[in-house]
């Protein structure tokens, strides 16, 4: 098989199975990219994770667009993002139409409380594997201090979330005492 259709196959799983939007969506993208795949290792994922975040726009889209013209170009880049859009686009309109007829039944009430707790745990599960590979050395306590600070920003300041990304961006992006130091002594 191809890359692109690699590719195509890779984001049409995601994009079938990833009901409840883009972030429960990144959980499988991880799980075809990193570790079936194998196109970018871990560290990559989460580069172009945080990346995709702090840009506006659905975020599976997004992330379909780079890793499928990253692996297979333009060709790539097509198929990851029709991969990924179409059957989210079908099922919305057979869910919808599905809705109208059956919105007065009580299961349909229970399914859809029922799907919240599953992707928090997805969500959830894949933060808990991000935090274990910065939890090295000073990196854990960093973790730890930016984690604390974002929710007090949040819960307490009500600080929009986008803003809050748009600020970690800029600090990541601000040059680093230890790259200078590097970069001197070679």
């Amino acid at each position: 098989m191809s890359k692109a259709t690699d590719i195509a196959l890779s984001f049409f799983r995601v994009g079938i199975l990833g009901y409840g939007g883009g972030p429960s969506s990144i959980p499988l993208v991880y799980k075809e990219v990193v570790e079936k795949y194998e196109w970018m290792d871990a560290d990559e994922f989460a580069d172009v994770l945080a990346l995709a975040n702090a840009l506006p726009g659905p975020i599976l889209t997004k992330l379909a667009g780079y890793i499928g013209y990253r692996v297979a170009g333009s060709l790539g880049l097509v198929f990851a993002l029709l991969s990924s859009v179409m059957p989210t686009v079908l099922l919305v309109i057979i869910l919808f139409l599905a809705l109208q007829t059956f919105q007065q039944q009580q299961f349909i009430a229970g399914m859809t409380k029922a799907i919240s707790p599953v992707i928090a745990v997805m969500i959830g599960t894949l933060a808990w594997q991000f935090a274990k590979r910065g939890a090295k050395g000073l990196g854990h306590l960093i973790n730890t201090i930016a984690l604390a600070l974002s929710a007090i920003a949040i819960l307490l300041f009500h600080l929009h979330p986008a803003i809050l990304i748009l600020l970690c961006l800029i600090l990541a992006l601000l040059p680093r005492k230890e790259r200078s130091r590097n970069e001197a002594s070679s």
